[in-house]
C-alpha cells in the first residue's frame, strides 16, 4: 500500500494517543446491497471462532487478517487463501487501520491490547467487535464508549449469551416477577486449571513473535514463563485471571438478572494462587462480593478439582466442583425458587421445593446481530453494546484491584471480618471446604482479604482508597498510549 503524507500523519497522530479527528472525515458507510469488510486482529485463540462467524454470514467478506505472530498469521491466510478466500496481511495494526477498505475490525487479542485498539479503529470511522473483557482496567473501558459516542461508531462486545433468546426470556421472566424478589446471584467459573509451571529465568522471545507489538500497551519486561500465547491471562501485566477471561461471560449475566447499569458501590475479594506454585500471579481461588443494594452480586472462581486425588491431567478437567448443578453459570435465588443458568444459552426454573418450573432454551449468532447493527447504523440494535461491556469487565477489574491490595490472613481472621455479611461467610466456608480437600493448609498457603473499597458508581472513582484509584488504570508505554481525550 502507498503511504501518502495524509495517511501517515493521521496515524502517527493517533498512535501517539491525541489525536481526534471526525470520524466522518473517511469514514465510509456501508450501503444496506454492499459487502461488509471485516478484518480480524488476533486469532491464535478466540479469534479463529471470529474468522469463521464472519465468513459464514452473507454480505459479509473477510479481507484482513492481523497478528503479531508471523507464523500464527502466515498459517491462517494460506488456509484461507485455500479455501478461495484471499486475505490482506498485517502485523502491525496500526496499518490495517489506515485502510479505507476495511469497514469494521473484529478484536481478539490477549485484554491488554483490546481497549487501544478499540479506540484507534473509532478514530479511523471503523465499527467494532471487541472479545471480552473489552478492557484491562476501568479507565479503559470507559474510553472506548467515549470514542464509540464520539465517532458514532458501532462496537459489539464478545458477550455472546446476550444474543440467546432462551437466556433473554429466561432474564425478562425473572425481570417480571416469575420467581418473585431476587436475593443473591451467584456467578461460578468453577473451571479447570492447571499449574503453567515455574521457569528459573527469562525465556527466549521466538524470532517469528514481534514482541515489542505484542507487549504493546504493557510493560515490556522479560518473560518469565514457558508459553507466551494464552498463559497471559495469569500475569496481571496483559490479563485479568480467570475472573475475566471466563468469569466475565457469566459476570455480565449476573448484571444483567440484577437489573444494575453501574459499578457496585462496595467490593471486597477473597482468594490466591493456591495448590501449586507456577509463574501466574492471578487468583485460582477468588471470591469477589459486589455488594448492590437490591441484592447482592456474588462471584466464585475455582481452578482446582473437587479433591486431591483427582489432580492429574487425565481427570483434572472431568472433576471439576459444582454449586446447585452448576460449574461454569450463575444461580439466582429468589424468594419462591431458583433459576440455574449452567450455560451461555439455556436456563432451568425451580420452584422452593425444587420442582423444575420452567426450562428456557435456544441460540442465537451475535456476530449476525452486530452485522445487522453496522447495517442500520443503530447502536440500540446490538445486544451486548460497548457500554453494557464496560459496566461487566469493570466489575471484574474492581474485584482484582480489591484483591491487589490485600492481605494474607487466616481463615479465622477472614471469618471475624466477615462475621457481619452472611453470603459472604456462606461462599467462604465453601471456599475453605473445597481447598481442604485439596490438600491446601491454609496455616501455611494463606489466602488474601482483600481492600474493603467503596465506590462512587456516577464517577468510577474509589472514595474510600487513592492506592486503588490508581489502579483503575496503568502506565502506558510510547507510543501505545490509551488516550486522555479520544
Amino acid at each position: 500500500m502507498k503511504t501518502t503524507r495524509r495517511s501517515f500523519l493521521k496515524s502517527s497522530a493517533i498512535a501517539a494517543g491525541g489525536l481526534a479527528l471526525p470520524a466522518r472525515s473517511w469514514a465510509r458507510v456501508v450501503g444496506a446491497n454492499e459487502d461488509l469488510r471485516v478484518a480480524v486482529i488476533g486469532f491464535n485463540g478466540r479469534g479463529k471462532d471470529h474468522i469463521e462467524g464472519f465468513r459464514r454470514l452473507k454480505g459479509v467478506r473477510l479481507v484482513a487478517l492481523c497478528d503479531v505472530d508471523k507464523k500464527v498469521l502466515e498459517k491462517e491466510a494460506t488456509t484461507l487463501n485455500d479455501a478461495g478466500n484471499p486475505v490482506q496481511t498485517f502485523v502491525d495494526a496500526r496499518k490495517l487501520l489506515e485502510r479505507d477498505d476495511i469497514d469494521a475490525v473484529s478484536i481478539a487479542t490477549p485484554n491488554h491490547w483490546h481497549a487501544l485498539l478499540a479506540i484507534w479503529a473509532c478514530q479511523h470511522g471503523k465499527d467494532v467487535y471487541v472479545e471480552k473483557p473489552v478492557s484491562h482496567n476501568v479507565f479503559e473501558g470507559r474510553q472506548i464508549v467515549h470514542a464509540a459516542r464520539k465517532y458514532g461508531r458501532i462496537v459489539q462486545t464478545g458477550t455472546q449469551s446476550r444474543s440467546n433468546p432462551g437466556l433473554r426470556e429466561a432474564v425478562a421472566w425473572i425481570h417480571a416477577g416469575g420467581l418473585g424478589e431476587i436475593k443473591v446471584v451467584h456467578g461460578l467459573c468453577y473451571k479447570p486449571r492447571m499449574s503453567i509451571g515455574r521457569t528459573s529465568g527469562p525465556q527466549p522471545i521466538p524470532e517469528h513473535i514481534d514482541y515489542d507489538l505484542w507487549c504493546g500497551p504493557s510493560p515490556k519486561r522479560e518473560l518469565r514463563r514457558t508459553n507466551l500465547h494464552y498463559d497471559w491471562h495469569w500475569d496481571f501485566d496483559t490479563g485479568c485471571g480467570d475472573l475475566g477471561n471466563q468469569g466475565i461471560h457469566q459476570m455480565d449475566i449476573a448484571r444483567w438478572v440484577l437489573r444494575q447499569d453501574a459499578v457496585s458501590p462496595r467490593v471486597v475479594s477473597i482468594g490466591g494462587r493456591v495448590g501449586y506454585v507456577d509463574d501466574g500471579n492471578t487468583p485460582n481461588t477468588q471470591v469477589v462480593l459486589h455488594h448492590y443494594p437490591e441484592a447482592p452480586l456474588i462471584f466464585e472462581v475455582r481452578g482446582l478439582p473437587k479433591a486431591r486425588s483427582f489432580q492429574s491431567p487425565a481427570l483434572w478437567s472431568k472433576n471439576m466442583p459444582d454449586f446447585n448443578g452448576a460449574q461454569i453459570g450463575v444461580i439466582v435465588k429468589c424468594d419462591a425458587g431458583t433459576m440455574v443458568i449452567p450455560s451461555y444459552d439455556s436456563a432451568t426454573a425451580y420452584d422452593e421445593k425444587g420442582n423444575v418450573i420452567r426450562v428456557f432454551k435456544g441460540g442465537a449468532d451475535h456476530y449476525a446481530n452486530f452485522v445487522a447493527a453496522v447495517r442500520s447504523r443503530n447502536a440500540g440494535q446490538l445486544n451486548a453494546e460497548i457500554a453494557q461491556g464496560h459496566l461487566s469487565s469493570a466489575l471484574c477489574h474492581t474485584g482484582n484491584i480489591s484483591y491487589q491490595l490485600g492481605q494474607h490472613l487466616t481463615p479465622e481472621a477472614i471469618r471475624e471480618r466477615l462475621a457481619y455479611n452472611a453470603p459472604g461467610r456462606e461462599a467462604f466456608g465453601r471456599v475453605v471446604e473445597h481447598l481442604e480437600a485439596n490438600g491446601v493448609d491454609l496455616q501455611r498457603q494463606r489466602l488474601v482479604f482483600g481492600a474493603w473499597l467503596e465506590m462512587n458508581p456516577a464517577t468510577e472513582r474509589f472514595t474510600n482508597n487513592e492506592r486503588a484509584n490508581q489502579l483503575l488504570r496503568r502506565e502506558y508505554r510510547f507510543p501505545f498510549i490509551v488516550p486522555e481525550k479520544v
